[in-house]
């Protein structure tokens, strides 16, 4: 915890600026150019739209600036000896406050009763009903499909007038984690009742109520909205900035940056055509902090269905040979394809693994680095290695009937130009390195409407970059687009959505089962363990380590981080890589002038630091 507290005063010296302020108060100003269609945080899935519920709307816990659970709403909590039962203990005298900022109701246990139910009541279409399945509430889905019709049945009650518990149908350790997404916050049951369908309408911001960080003071459709700092809030201290302008202007990311540069407002996002001029001409274009919401890998298709002039009978045999998956791995410069995406740094944002770093941690070492993925680095590009591996598999395959060359068919979405352009590089390094007697990549070009079902589901794909993001703070999350898929009927596996390598338990391929039912294997022995956080997570990186050092997938990159000039240093923001918590403003200073690029590099520096990358 001290080397957490140095980075915050690390951070802070850095931005050593005085705050901005107008009229004795910190105003941040922007521009948005698409009006929100919801206020209500009960129902908003886009992330615009989510804003308004992460500043307004507290949970019962949240993060801190390094991604450690803090305290929220609730001021302590308790859980059962098998993770299934959830009991919060709230901070008493929290109030609910109108859009005036008056006090309308204290904040209580049936408050969060209330707002589940409302999620959960299908005539309400909340849309975000699936995250509250990922909590495994008790009857949550049954209430939701109307096979339960008494909501006392569901798995969430008051123990009293300040203590809300959850009932779990199976052990949730990540339950926490859950908690950040809006479907979780809670809702004056009283003015629910009385707002009805208007409730969150984005109309105007009488439509809600608030107990959050900010009260959103005015909302004018197309106009403006304003948020102002809520100095009633248990945790007030710890927000800095008293005021949020955000004006309304359909060309915003035209004209933002030019209007940041006269001091018209406070942050601007860069386009790509000209962060270049931007950075010859200013020493204050910054890059937002790397977000880990996303992990990027190239698969491996264990069931071809393109068509037949590429051979795809072919192609299964040679991916069942371990030589030939492996080859295509080390023949494979990552950070050379990086360069279509993010030609400036590429290392930064590549990885080793399928779970972001940063993601989570076991006493002090990022997961990402746990013994079990020792050695991982050993599997990337080297082309030494990956002759001998194709010298290795041309053998074997050879005897198993495989034709050379392979082909391989690359598959992008043809909308997007980048992607694209990393393809035509990863042809290039891939034959360059492997010789086209061995290969032939195929660039496929998939549909930009419908794209995933038109082809990674529908296995239109040889070889494929492919993404998952994590839906709760656990290792769990990264095994689903692996998972395996059986028919209840048959008892055969149909084939996850990704990659479909469990339909080969179903086959005689000798080599691929035994890797999979090692792996599979892993997983449950990894999901059985919820009392003891280091034993489960470093059983999760054994079996994600299994599909790294057999070249099932090969880990690639996280999102890029968007070019801005800004006065706020993004370091200071409150971080994790599920929920809402990126897009609070709590914590961050306003400064006088922008962020320097030196500065903010320190500040990411003393960030990775703490976070112990």
């Amino acid at each position: 915890m001290k080397k957490v507290f140095a980075a915050l005063l690390c951070l802070t010296m850095l931005m050593g600026c005085l705050p901005a302020m107008a009229d004795g108060e910190a105003v941040y100003t922007t521009l948005y150019a698409s009006e929100m269609s919801t206020l209500n945080y009960l129902t908003a899935g886009a992330q615009w739209e989510q804003t308004v519920g992460a500043n307004v709307i507290d949970t019962l816990v949240e993060y801190d600036s390094y991604g450690n659970v803090i305290p929220g709403l609730a001021e302590s909590w308790t859980v059962n000896d098998d993770a299934t039962v959830w009991t919060f203990k709230l901070r008493e005298g929290q109030k609910w406050y109108t859009s005036a900022g008056e006090e309308y109701a204290e904040v209580v246990a049936q408050d969060f009763v209330d707002g589940l139910k409302w999620v959960l009541t299908a005539a309400n279409d909340s849309g975000v009903e699936y995250a509250v399945e990922t909590a495994k509430i008790v009857n949550a889905s049954a209430y939701y499909g109307g096979e339960v019709t008494d909501f006392n049945e569901v798995g969430v009650k008051t123990v009293d007038k300040y203590t809300v518990e959850y009932t779990c149908e199976s052990p949730v350790p990540y339950f926490l984690s859950c908690l950040t997404y809006g479907c979780f916050m809670p809702a004056n049951g009283e003015f629910l009742a009385k707002m009805g369908a208007d409730f969150g309408t984005a109309t105007s911001a009488d439509t809600m109520l608030y107990n959050g960080a900010f009260i959103l003071q005015s909302f004018v459709p197309q106009s403006q909205h304003v948020f102002v700092k809520n100095v009633n809030n248990w945790d007030a201290e710890h927000v800095y900035i008293d005021k949020i302008v955000q004006s309304y202007n359909s060309e915003s990311a035209t004209i933002s940056p030019e209007m940041a540069l006269r001091g018209e407002i406070d942050s601007a996002s860069l386009s790509n055509d000209i962060v270049d001029d931007y950075k010859d001409m200013y020493d204050f274009v910054t890059k937002d902090r790397p977000s880990v919401d996303y992990s990027y890998f190239y698969c491996f298709n264990f069931d071809p269905q393109y068509e037949a002039e590429y051979d795809p009978a072919n192609w299964l045999i040679a991916v069942n040979n371990a030589n030939f998956r492996h080859s295509i791995m080390s023949a494979f410069d990552r950070v050379f394809s990086l360069y279509a995406i993010d030609p400036d740094d590429p290392e930064s944002v590549l990885q080793s693994t399928v779970t972001p770093a940063t993601f989570v941690s076991v006493d002090g070492t990022d997961f990402s680095a746990l013994p079990a993925f020792a050695g991982v680095s050993e599997n990337y590009f080297n082309t030494e290695k990956a002759l001998a591996y194709k010298e290795a598999a041309v053998a074997e395959l050879t005897e198993a009937g495989c034709k050379f060359p392979v082909q391989v068919v690359l598959t992008y979405r043809s909308d997007m130009s980048d992607w694209e352009s990393e393809c035509q590089l990863v042809k290039q390094q891939l034959e360059s390195v492997l010789g086209t007697d061995y290969i032939n990549v195929v660039l496929y070009a998939g549909p930009s409407e419908n794209f995933l079902s038109a082809t990674r589901r529908a296995g239109k794909y040889s070889l494929m970059r492919c993404n998952w993001g994590a839906d709760y703070a656990d290792p769990e999350t990264w095994t689903d687009p692996f998972v395996e898929k059986l028919d209840a009927d048959t008892g055969k596996h149909t084939g996850n959505s990704y990659n479909k390598m469990d339909m080969m338990l179903d086959t005689d391929y000798a080599e691929t089962k035994e890797v999979l039912n090692a792996y599979y294997a892993a997983v449950a022995e990894a999901k059985a363990s919820v009392t003891d956080t280091a034993d489960r997570y470093n059983k999760f990186a054994a079996a994600e380590a299994m599909l790294i050092n057999n070249a099932i997938v090969i880990p690639y990159m996280v999102s890029t981080s968007d070019y801005q000039i800004t006065k706020l240093n993004v370091y200071e923001g409150e971080y994790a890589v599920f929920g809402v918590t990126n897009i609070r403003w709590k914590y961050q200073h306003l400064n006088e002038s922008f962020v320097t690029t030196a500065e903010s590099e320190a500040a990411a520096e003393a960030w990775r630091e703490a976070m112990g990358l």
